[in-house]
Order: C-alpha cells, then structure tokens, then sequence
C-alpha cells in the first residue's frame, strides 16, 4: 500500500495553466502505474491519464489530449500533471492513484486497476 498526497491545484483563469503533482510515500513507487482521475460535481470520477512505471508510455482522454502531459519522477517518487490551456469543463477534483504492475509498460484507463487513491485537489477554470 502507498500512500498519495497531490497538490498544485487552484483557481485559474481560462486559458491558463496548472501543475499538479502527486508524490507517494510508504511504497516502492516504481512498481506502480500511477493514474489521474476527476470528478465534478454530480458526475462519476473520468479518467483523465495514465503513465507506466517506466514512464515510456502514457495514454490520455481524448477531452484532455493535446493540452495535459503526464510525466513521473521516480527518483523522487512524484507524478505530475502539466495542464495547460484549461477549460471551465476541466473543473473538478483531480485525484491520483497508484496501482501496481508487473509490466514496465503496463498503463490502465480502469480504476479498477489502481488500488490507492490521493485525497484529490480541487481545480478551478474560471470563464
């Protein structure tokens, strides 16, 4: 079990650009694939990317593709989220997870896959 802290969210103009970083403790981070996710209010939480452990392979929803770019560190045990050119519909809570793989380039679009969860971070994309 890792345990998932992110940050970086905020309010922002639309247009604009955040940085959201999620950094695991209490587990051997590069064993897991590490995920984002969102939810707005009433709405089930989407996939937004996912990386590999090796970070050599990432997939994104088509609504974030082109303008989010995930990456990893895993010397430092971080996952980021670079989002930029934001929408008033990329508003929500983003969340982090972590699940583990066998694979180097293993990623998942499923939650089901990742097994812990960050207690998320609310973004905001002002009109």
């Amino acid at each position: 079990q890792v345990q998932l802290v992110e940050s970086g969210g905020g309010l922002v103009q639309a247009g604009g650009s955040l940085r959201l970083s999620c950094t695991a403790s209490g587990g051997t981070f590069f064993v897991y694939i590490m995920g984002w996710f969102r939810q707005a209010p009433g709405k089930e939480r989407e996939f937004v990317s996912t990386i590999s452990r090796s970070g050599d392979t990432t997939h994104y929803a088509d609504s974030v593709k082109g303008r989010f770019t995930i990456s990893r560190d895993n010397a430092k045990n971080t996952a980021y989220l670079q989002m930029n050119s934001l929408k008033p519909e990329d508003t929500a809570v983003y969340y982090c997870a972590a699940g583990i793989s066998g694979y180097t380039s293993a990623i998942s679009d499923n939650k089901r896959a990742y097994d812990d969860w960050g207690q998320g971070t609310q973004v905001t994309v002002a009109s």
